[in-house]
């Protein structure tokens, strides 16, 4: 185990120079004081790889996150009662429709269907006749931890000619109208990257009408690229949380952009809302989720010794996010956290 004194030290060498002015001043952030007993957890809460993480409440009291393909599984799932203590749970994704080949299977995100069962939005390998290229597929199940199943017979996005299509986000909006984000893969063949919507019909599994833009990589701290949509509503404000700048490095981050509705225009925030400091490198592709009238942000970092490894790789971060009509506040990533999520 790498203790935070040694973290800190490697970050600060990692970090110099490597992460620009908003992750260098994010590296001072001093962190809160554990309150100890009960009330504080110990970030990361799960010390292995958990890539694009996302997490769902269940019927039973307890909570499901999903991730990137791991752990032999197509998407791996962990199960907890309390938000902070993780066990691995089976592959919620066993078998892959006849369409793709399978291999890399990306970022799952999980909504509930009007008919009370669960639908995933997942990333695959296209067909073998559109090229060496990514696209989305949707797949349900009866209970959230699956086994989900796609009985379709072609992706349900899939951009050949802008890169694929990567990272869906499915949304609900207040007045029941369901929208899926996702993005272009553009930097995989070097065009612009979008982050896109479009409306979906009440089954969540087909699209309607066309496709909206909505942004694409235009910030010095973006990069070639944006990426990981995911929305959350304040008081009719739209907010669209976003990752930028390469995965596999310290520089990787957490953008925002509100807007009035779900379609925009969406406007960015000048500055990222979350970035590297010495416990964590490279935080991003976040999902938020409500526990009472607190919101709670889980994303993957990167030990700051240890950026584009393979061990440990992205580990699975937790902290608390203020999101208004106005404003959005994103507590930096701490090792010791004073306040549990079920407290």
């Amino acid at each position: 185990m790498i203790t935070t004194t040694r973290r800190q030290l490697i970050a600060a060498m990692i970090l110099t120079g490597a992460t620009g002015a908003a992750c260098a001043a994010a590296a001072g952030t001093p962190e809160p004081t554990p309150t100890g007993g009960s009330e504080a957890f110990t970030n990361p809460v799960v010390d292995a790889n958990v890539p694009d993480p996302m997490i769902i409440a269940d019927d039973e009291g307890g909570w499901w996150a999903f991730a990137t393909n791991g752990e032999g599984a197509n998407i791996q799932t962990l199960r907890s009662t309390d938000l902070v203590t993780w066990e691995q749970a089976p592959d919620a994704l066993p078998e892959l429709p006849a369409w793709t080949a399978g291999g890399d299977v990306w970022a799952p995100e999980v909504a509930r269907t009007d008919d009370g069962r669960w639908l995933m939005y997942y990333t695959t390998p296209a067909p073998a006749d559109r090229g060496d290229i990514q696209c989305i597929g949707p797949a349900i199940a009866d209970s959230p931890g699956g086994p989900y199943l796609d009985s379709s017979d072609q992706p349900l996005v899939c951009e050949t000619d802008d890169g694929g299509s990567i990272d869906a986000h499915p949304f609900t909006a207040p007045d029941g109208k369901r929208y899926l984000y996702w993005k272009n893969d553009g930097n995989r063949i070097g065009v612009d990257t979008w982050i896109s919507v479009q409306q979906l019909d009440p089954s969540g599994t087909t699209l309607v009408g066309d496709p909206t833009k909505l942004i694409k990589q235009d910030q010095p701290w973006e990069g070639s690229l944006v990426e990981a949509p995911f929305v959350v509503e304040a008081s009719g404000t739209y907010w669209l949380f976003y990752s930028a700048k390469a995965y596999d490095s310290a520089a990787y981050a957490v953008g925002a952009a509100r807007a009035a509705s779900p379609t925009g225009p969406f406007v960015k925030l000048p500055d990222p809302v979350l970035v590297s400091n010495e416990v964590a490198a490279g935080p991003g592709h976040c999902a938020i989720f409500a526990v009472g009238d607190r919101r709670w942000m889980v994303y993957h970092a990167w030990p700051p010794d240890a950026v584009g490894s393979s061990f440990p790789g992205r580990t699975m971060w937790l902290t608390e996010v203020e999101v208004t009509a106005d404003a959005v506040t994103v507590t930096p990533p701490t090792t010791p956290y004073p306040t549990r999520p079920l407290a």
